[in-house]
């Protein structure tokens, strides 16, 4: 399952988003990500799912693949959901199930959170789906670089944001790899008492840890022996251009930003 993970990694396509600059797509994504706590009852958050799936659409990004790839994110969305539809006792009673009680408000207050955390995730995962590790570096240290008067480090830290998402599919990768090699050795992750499957956790998390340094140092390495030492002076193979679409959807993104508030109750 981890290898159809899409978080971190490239879809690559040439629709509307991928054509888009990624230093708009990044302001876009931050504008997006405080919006989405403008919802606040059925309409609102009706009209952030639709603004969600129209922007699933003009990704260009299969809907099978973005789902699978999704799949264990959707799985703690499900779980969130269940949490506020057994345990919180606000509104009218529903009905009983078992030992818990339904209530309307808990019904309600689980769409809702599940909705605002289902589209924090497809809006984050487009911005690296639609756009190259190369771009995102780049864009994130165009959009730092102001902040270099006051000491900050724009380009080390722009590379070390682009390193992190990069790897994260990455390790995800390594993490199934160690666990079908501990299996086939006799480790049992689910079965057994809880020190039996401690150990097995143990036997996973040292493996991966040690897989990461490792990854880390050949890494470190090969960017010395190209002679990597830092931004300054460096020259770009590719510039970003900003064009109309990218004020248009940096503007779209005010103009639903303020719709959202507007709609609030």
């Amino acid at each position: 399952m981890m290898q159809h993970v899409v978080i971190g990694q490239y879809f690559p396509g040439s629709s509307f988003l991928h054509k888009m600059d990624a230093r708009a797509k990044l302001l876009a994504v931050v504008l997006l990500v405080v919006i989405v706590f403008f919802a606040n009852n059925l309409v609102s958050y009706g009209v952030l799912a639709g603004t969600t799936a129209v922007l699933v659409w003009l990704s260009g990004v299969p809907i099978r693949y973005l789902a699978k790839g999704l799949f264990p994110v959707f799985i703690l969305i499900l779980f969130t959901f269940f949490i506020h539809f057994f345990f919180t006792n606000e509104g009218d009673e529903l009905f009983e199930l078992g030992a818990f009680t339904v209530h309307e408000g808990g019904v309600w207050q689980g769409v809702y959170i599940s909705t605002r955390i289902g589209s924090l995730v497809v809006l984050t995962s487009l911005l690296t789906l639609t756009t190259t590790p190369i771009d995102l570096t780049d864009a994130l240290e165009q959009l730092l670089s102001p902040f270099k008067r006051f000491g900050l480090p724009a380009h080390e830290m722009a590379l070390m944001m682009s390193i992190t998402i990069r790897l994260i599919p990455t390790l995800l990768q390594e993490t199934e790899k160690i666990l079908k090699a501990q299996s086939a050795r006799g480790a049992d992750f689910v079965k057994g008492s809880l020190k039996d499957r401690s150990r097995s956790i143990i036997a996973l998390i040292i493996p991966l840890f040690a897989r990461s340094f490792q990854r880390a140092e050949h890494m470190a390495t090969a960017m010395e022996a190209r002679g990597y030492n830092g931004g300054e002076g460096r020259t770009k193979l590719r510039v970003l251009e900003w064009g109309w679409r990218d004020s248009w959807g940096c503007f779209l993104v005010i103009v639903f930003g303020v719709v959202l508030w507007m709609m609030r109750t």
